[in-house]
């Protein structure tokens, strides 16, 4: 089959819809639904993402990607009992590759409602039985177990969307996409992110750990699949805070860098003792939490809404304390897909704990934007490549 007809496009108005490829077949089955036009956006972004950070770290990796950029994006490593907690999967049952997308849902709870996962690996029963309870648009895996399918067809009403992808498809060389009824060529971005981009550190501190290299690499692996201007922030194999689509890079660092305070922030102890009713979703558990650490908070406990939500009134965390919290957060890695042309992006990046920066250079205030990082010393690497991704 070279052909699939979809619903629509992007919106319900623009018909006719369908993916197809010129020669050769589609290089995916869709298993359970009807995936649209930017379901398959997604997809396709997701899956290139998930497969390069396999082979780049050779673990299990995992993306959450809502309108075609990731919301996370992790690697399979352990979670701890704290990691759990704030992921929401106290309990479970975590194989590498589960560990992996409850780290990239857990990254940006908030944003990831409604998702498209991607596996890098063949999606397990605990996988699966992680994605049952979530609230999740479809799934994009190279393969899924009996049991795994079995769980995944009960969702939506059975209409969960299960694409499956074939790992051995390569896509031609050459791309093309219509704007405006002009067609545009550019030779596909198969550029190979390792470790050997971080070999020209350009800061007087030269220290890159192990940790630090592999959650540079992270980084820069999802900034090649996320639309641009973007800048990653990630720890611990866990992309922490993404800021996407900004006209201006001060603005994505800082939308990024407030991302990035938010998860360090779900670990203050007020947050992991958060008197929830038993009735409540976990996407209203999500809103709860996220109204909780932010400025709206007093204005929500004078309403009397946390009664809907508490099993008593919680105690405020105030905004001494938020700050206070924050400033202990540390050894985080930063990637951007351009230079930054000012220090003022180092300055922002300093105050979510970023030790560990890769960009291209570049700017014409390369000096300033290093004398910055030197004066916190900070590691930063010129990797010399461009990630723009539209």
């Amino acid at each position: 089959m070279n052909e699939l007809e979809l619903k629509y496009g992007c919106n319900p108005n623009q018909k006719p819809a369908r993916i197809f490829t010129k020669s050769g077949a589609l290089p995916i089955d869709v298993l359970n639904g009807k995936p649209g036009y930017i379901n398959f956006l997604d997809a396709f972004n997701s899956w290139q993402l998930v497969r390069e950070l396999n082979e780049a770290t050779g673990q299990p990796a995992a993306a959450s990607f809502k309108h075609v950029s990731p919301a996370g994006a992790a690697v399979g490593t352990a979670l701890t009992d704290m990691e759990k907690k704030i992921c929401f999967v106290e309990g479970l049952p975590l194989s590498p590759v589960a560990s992996a997308y409850a780290k990239a849902r857990g990254a940006d709870r908030l944003s990831s409602y409604g998702d498209w996962a991607a596996l890098s690996d063949v999606c397990d029963e605990e996988t699966a039985a992680l994605l049952a309870q979530e609230v999740s648009d479809g799934v994009i895996a190279p393969g899924y177990t009996l049991r795994a399918l079995e769980i995944l067809k009960t969702k939506r009403k059975g209409g969960y969307n299960i694409v499956r992808i074939d790992r051995g498809y390569v896509p031609e060389k050459l791309e093309h996409k219509d704007v405006f009824g002009v067609t545009f060529e550019q030779g596909r971005n198969d550029l190979k992110i390792d470790a050997g981009m971080l070999s020209n550190i350009v800061t007087k501190n030269k220290e890159l750990t192990e940790s630090a290299v592999r959650d540079l690499v992270i980084a820069l692996i999802t900034l090649k699949y996320t639309q641009s201007n973007s800048v990653c922030y990630v720890k611990d194999g866990q992309a922490i805070g993404i800021g996407a689509g900004q006209q201006s890079r001060i603005h994505c660092t800082r939308l990024a860098g407030s991302k990035a305070d938010n998860w360090w922030l779900r670990r203050h102890p007020k947050v992991l003792n958060l008197p929830f009713r038993s009735d409540i979703s976990r996407p209203n558990r999500d809103n709860a939490i996220d109204v909780y650490i932010s400025d709206e908070y007093e204005d929500v406990l004078a309403d009397g809404v946390w009664e809907t939500t508490f099993t008593k009134k919680p105690p405020v965390l105030t905004r001494e304390e938020r700050q206070s919290w924050i400033a202990t957060m540390g050894g985080v890695a930063l990637g951007s897909d351009a230079f930054f042309p000012f220090g003022d992006n180092i300055e922002r990046a300093k105050k979510s704990g970023v030790s560990f920066i890769a960009q291209p250079g570049g700017s014409i205030r390369d000096d300033n934007v290093i004398a910055t990082c030197d004066k916190y010393g900070m590691v930063m690497a010129f990797t010399g490549i461009r990630l723009f991704h539209h």
